[in-house]
């Protein structure tokens, strides 16, 4: 059996038992039965994760920036040159990234993956070298990746889930770095809900109008082609055959990260819209694999807010953020945390002495 096949054998559904018993442990702490509102649901899930109640506490915690380019960036997309992958990699191994500040503040670790930059990236403290090549294709013109190529991206997401799990992490958070990676995750996300390409493309970095148009033409153009060579309907499509058309390297090693998570029974908090796009591949490789998905936040691009709702994820945060990196899933991750501490630590009903209402 190969990884990709073993991995998706091993996600199983959320435990139904656990939830019970979480849901009822809830109701039975000093609190109004429902007060902590989403954190309790947060809890409940996370204890259908683990398949106990109370679940292990999600800390220690690590984010994984996985960084590629794309051919895509050709077609006039965005404004910003596609050497700023490479350096923005850079920028993390050096600590100056906003996804630095916060994982500090949060004491997470940051791994920074190249799995697609189109430079020669020197070996580093925190690098992880999974180079597939050195970026994609451009989608508008033929298939971003090979089915070789979206297989190894995949298997090293899936790779790096299982070695920062068996590190001692027991939360795993997604991140992401590559200049054009919103039109793919815009490409994808249509494909994957069947919306249209205008609803789910964005202003990205903070383009102009006449650029929002380009890069929406390149999104309608790309699925076309893709429609003509796979045929019918993208949704019904093969997921993997999806990704490759029109998906980014990242793309595929988040889906195989989060694969990897829910294989291993740990949470995985979700960033922003390349985390998305990356979740409902994900999805459609293996449905079960949501129960394992915490929607850390909802971003600005309208194309996150399409894929949380075909996920049917709640997020957590909405500060109409649009910078990726993992950060607005690291914002998150107290909140995820504290759901948890309050299964281990408020004191019940009985315990405290405290009377419950009638």
């Amino acid at each position: 059996m190969d990884l990709i096949a073993e991995t998706i054998a091993a996600i199983r559904p959320l435990d139904e038992a656990a939830m019970n018993a979480a849901r009822e442990h809830q109701d039975r702490l000093t609190k109004p039965r429902g007060a902590l509102g989403t954190l309790e649901e947060v809890s409940v899930r996370l204890a259908g994760i683990a398949g106990v109640c109370p679940p292990p506490m999600p800390e220690p915690a690590a984010v994984a920036v996985f960084a590629a380019d794309h051919g895509v960036h050709a077609q006039g997309v965005t404004p910003w040159p596609q050497e700023v992958t490479a350096q923005m990699v850079q920028n993390f191994l050096a600590g100056g990234a906003v996804v630095n500040v916060f994982a500090r503040q949060f004491g997470a670790e940051v791994r920074v993956v190249d799995i697609g930059v189109k430079a020669d990236l020197p070996a580093a403290d925190g690098l992880i070298s999974r180079n597939v090549a050195h970026g994609t294709a451009d989608l508008t013109l033929e298939p971003a990746m090979t089915a070789e190529q979206v297989r190894q991206a995949v298997e090293a997401g899936i790779e790096i889930a299982r070695d920062l799990v068996a590190a001692g992490n027991r939360c795993l958070v997604t991140g992401d770095m590559g200049i054009a990676n919103t039109t793919a995750s815009a490409a994808l996300i249509a494909a994957f809900t069947g919306r249209a390409a205008e609803t789910v493309t964005g202003y990205g970095t903070g383009i102009d109008d006449a650029t929002h148009e380009r890069k929406i033409e390149v999104v309608r153009t790309a699925l076309e082609r893709v429609r003509g060579e796979l045929g019918g309907e993208l949704p019904s499509a093969d997921a993997l055959a999806v990704l490759a058309h029109l998906g980014g390297l990242e793309h595929a090693a988040l889906a195989g990260f989060i694969l990897g998570a829910a294989a291993e029974r740990v949470p995985v908090v979700l960033d922003g819209v390349i985390a998305g796009a990356a979740a409902l591949a994900a999805a459609a490789l293996a449905p079960d694999v949501r129960g394992a998905c915490v929607a850390g936040h909802r971003s600005a691009e309208p194309g996150h807010a399409a894929a949380l709702s075909h996920l049917e994820l709640r997020p957590l945060v909405d500060l109409e953020l649009r910078l990726g990196e993992g950060t607005g899933a690291l914002l998150a991750l107290p909140l995820v945390q504290a759901a948890v501490r309050v299964l281990h630590e408020v004191a019940t009903f009985d315990s405290a002495g405290v009377a419950d209402k009638a």
